[in-house]
């Protein structure tokens, strides 16, 4: 119990020390404010953009991309990821084209799928939802293909057709894998989505952090950077969450 309450306090204490070193670095003149502003000025910056609401419409824009694209690759590579853990037929049909595919960087990609969507709503949920779908389908199936074959054979023999055997089985079996899937799926959307928001868009976080750059508002260029690893943390938190209450024997 002491252990865990001391790594909580330094948890919590190690970021407000950093936070803290680099304002009185910043105040001091010890490195180039104009690269790394003060956390106070950035904070500044964030309460003006707050006030403005300014902040919500690039955040909400891009939660909404996020919230499609990971459906989008998720659903479906959750489905297939388990067909494909139960069917070694399946498997072996659709490995090559796994094994091809998954390496080629997403964000390579996006010209293609620009020339195919245009500069629309669609490029920026397919760019995300490519990220994820591969992430999620090789996790669920190797979530599938490490229960135990006894668990399969047990469900077999007691007259459980295919969905059974996907519902009650491979789907509670594969679920830790899976949401390691989905984890990473969720941080890969992440990163997409502000590189996709970056061409042809004009709001979002990525959007932000591009202008931003492009005029050389460096504390706004912080915010969005702020902004985005905030929502990683609580998206990893929520999931941890998640998790916790559906996988309670993990």
């Amino acid at each position: 119990m002491e252990n865990s309450l001391r790594d909580r306090v330094v948890q919590i204490a190690s970021p407000i020390a950093f936070i803290l070193i680099w304002e009185m670095v910043a105040r001091f003149n010890w490195m180039d404010v104009r690269f790394f502003p003060a956390p106070s000025s950035i904070m500044e910056t964030l309460s003006k953009m707050i006030s403005s609401g300014e902040i919500f419409s690039h955040l909400f824009i891009s939660l909404q991309r996020i919230a499609f694209g990971f459906a989008l690759g998720a659903i479906p590579a959750l489905i297939l990821g388990l067909a494909m853990g139960l069917f070694k037929w399946l498997r072996t049909i659709l490995d090559p084209f796994v094994a091809f595919a998954y390496p080629i960087p997403k964000s390579s990609i996006l010209p293609l799928i620009m020339v195919i969507f245009g500069l629309g709503e669609m490029t920026k949920i397919v760019t995300v939802a490519l990220g994820v779908f591969f992430l999620v389908l090789i996790n669920t199936i190797a979530g599938v293909r490490n229960i135990n074959p006894i668990y399969l054979d047990a469900a077999k023999n007691f007259g459980a057709g295919y969905v059974d055997t996907i519902i009650h089985v491979a789907l509670p079996g594969a679920l830790p894998l899976i949401f390691a899937g989905l984890k990473l799926g969720l941080g890969a959307g992440l990163i997409l989505i502000v590189i996709a928001e970056m061409v042809g868009a004009r709001n979002g976080l990525g959007y932000l952090i591009w202008e931003s750059w492009q005029s050389f508002a460096i504390a706004r260029l912080y915010v969005g950077l702020v902004v985005i690893g905030l929502l990683g943390y609580l998206s990893t938190i929520i999931m941890d969450e998640l998790e916790k209450r559906l996988v309670p024997w993990k």
